[in-house]
């Protein structure tokens, strides 16, 4: 009776064989779907760096954090200073995926190291004094009384160049008790006690307002600071250094810039 039944079992070993080839080849074909997801959710994260104009430190490190929420797995590190500080350090190889400086002059010398500028926001000037405003400054005429400790930014310095430009145009002369690497520089200075007045952006004197006034600047009399944002050619992380300057003319971006008292671009 067992050798009638041998063959039968071989029938039935053969059958339940063919069915499992195909179960099997499916199921190698799902653990690689899931290895690929595996490797696509734990994927490196990615880190920029970003070159940032000084009166943009506050402003930016809240943008910085909105970024870094939206899009997970992105870390956003800014390296604040004077535009022109920014400029030498491209020039000079720094590694950075993204340059914002606070004038069209310094970018357009960076046309070989860095994309396409886009404008991201803009500023204007105010005159910076201690709280309360003792000295009654009411104007950049004011400047010229040799009685005051007028500090300004360098005249390389953007700041610094569009204080010079308003002053020259109110044929206002002014001599300075010192000439600061940057606005935040010029800011400590009246903050502190070491200067009566000075003249900076308007976003920066409202980053001080528990210690500074700020005295207007009539449009007429103003300059206009433009903020360019561009990637950089030597950026390791091109695709993600585009979104971020992409992601800085959203408007999302635009209510934290202007939140802080930054023009539309």
């Amino acid at each position: 009776m067992s050798q009638l039944l041998t063959p039968r079992r071989a029938a039935a070993a053969l059958v339940t064989a063919a069915l499992l080839v195909p179960l099997t080849a499916c199921g190698n074909g799902d653990s690689k779907k899931d290895e690929g997801a595996g490797k696509s959710a734990g994927s490196a994260p990615t880190e920029l760096t970003v070159l940032a104009a000084s009166s943009l430190t506050d402003v930016f490190k809240k943008a910085g954090a909105v970024y870094e929420k939206e899009h997970q797995g992105t870390t956003v590190h800014f390296s604040f200073a004077g535009s022109q500080e920014l400029a030498a350090q491209v020039k000079q190889g720094a590694p950075a995926d993204a340059l914002v400086t606070a004038d069209t002059k310094t970018m357009d010398g960076l046309q070989a190291d860095a994309g396409t500028p886009t404008v991201i926001a803009k500023n204007r000037l105010v005159i910076a004094t201690g709280e309360g405003n003792p000295k009654k400054i009411s104007g950049l005429k004011d400047l010229a009384d040799s009685k005051l400790k007028v500090v300004l930014a360098a005249s390389e310095v953007p700041v610094g160049r569009y204080g010079k430009q308003v002053l020259d145009a109110q044929k206002i002369k002014v001599k300075p008790v010192s000439q600061e690497p940057n606005v935040r520089a010029v800011l400590s200075k009246v903050e502190l006690g070491e200067a009566d007045a000075g003249l900076v952006y308007r976003t920066d004197a409202a980053t001080a307002t528990e210690k500074v006034d700020a005295v207007d600047i009539p449009d007429a009399q103003n300059a206009v600071a433009s903020y360019p944002a561009a990637t950089l050619k030597t950026s390791k992380n091109a695709a993600a250094a585009a979104a971020f300057v992409k992601w800085l003319s959203t408007p999302e971006a635009q209510k934290i810039l202007q939140g802080a008292g930054f023009q539309k671009p």
